[in-house]
């Protein structure tokens, strides 16, 4: 008997989950919210509320060797680290390469998904769907995949930054980032030291007079390329090196953190983190 699965939209998740249906027999039906495939990783210009949204910028930190389906590698004229726009590209080919838009529905939003009234006897759930022109929809399903992401509500706690309802400069989440165009001669504090501050902070540096980084607990600094300019990504990723971590966790742990100190000592600049 076919089952039948709604897959809610149509990023890296939801076109795996749609392969993975096919694959199994089943019958996948995916509902993306937009006109397009590609979820986080579709640049727009300006962001859109209720969805993730990236910089003009951002370049995966995972190569292209880590991060590839096991059953679709990359062009090999691609680079090790992808530019969005290239990330883009390779879901496109993958979406192509297994007939996967025939199985979306795009400009498409699911409005609620509840069990039926008989679901302890048939599994099933409602799915209310509303298209573009309002016309809402509902379908019974034998399984629902949800595939919507986790980047698309900023957390902005300004509570805990007293006083600043009298700044009177521009303050704004990463989420809102698009490129470094209106920081021109500007001082500029980026507060947190993961990989989007990171990337936000070098990018204003270019136009901005003066950036200012800020993290609480510290972090270790490492690029994308390792020794002999394989991606970094890919060294000391072999089974080997499991089971070392997992007989000397300590005597590694030290072993690792003196390899990125030779690049760059991170207590002298005040970035040695408080974890390990």
């Amino acid at each position: 008997m076919v089952q039948r699965v709604a897959v809610i939209g149509a990023g890296p998740s939801g076109l795996t989950s749609i392969k993975g249906c096919l694959d199994e027999g089943l019958e996948p039906t995916c509902f993306e919210s937009s006109d397009d495939i590609g979820g986080l990783w579709r640049f727009k210009e300006k962001p859109e509320p209720g969805r993730a949204n990236i910089y003009k910028s951002v370049i995966i930190n995972s190569s292209k060797e880590m991060m590839s389906f096991s059953n679709f590698p990359p062009p090999a004229d691609l680079p090790n680290n992808m530019h969005h726009s290239e990330v883009l590209l390779y879901l496109r080919l993958y979406a192509q390469t297994f007939n996967l838009l025939p199985h979306v529905r795009f400009q498409t939003t699911v409005i609620s998904v509840r069990q039926t009234t008989n679901f302890e006897v048939t599994g099933q759930w409602e799915v209310e769907t509303e298209s573009r022109e309002g016309q809402r929809e509902t379908r019974v399903f034998d399984a629902v995949m949800v595939c919507t992401g986790h980047f698309t509500q900023p957390h902005l706690p300004l509570r805990d930054f007293p006083g600043i309802e009298s700044f009177r400069g521009k303050y704004f989440h990463s989420w809102e980032y698009c490129s470094a165009e209106g920081l021109e001669g500007k001082r500029v504090v980026v507060i947190g030291i993961g990989n989007s501050g990171g990337d936000i902070a070098v990018d204003v540096s270019r136009v901005a007079e003066k950036v200012y980084l800020s993290t609480r607990s510290g972090a270790w600094v490492l690029g994308r390329v390792g020794p002999g300019g394989l991606p970094l990504d890919v060294v000391g990723s072999s089974r080997m090196d499991a089971l070392i971590q997992k007989l000397f966790p300590s005597w590694a742990n030290t072993m690792l953190e003196k390899k990125l100190n030779q690049a760059l000592d991170h207590k002298l600049y005040g970035l040695k983190p408080k974890h390990g």
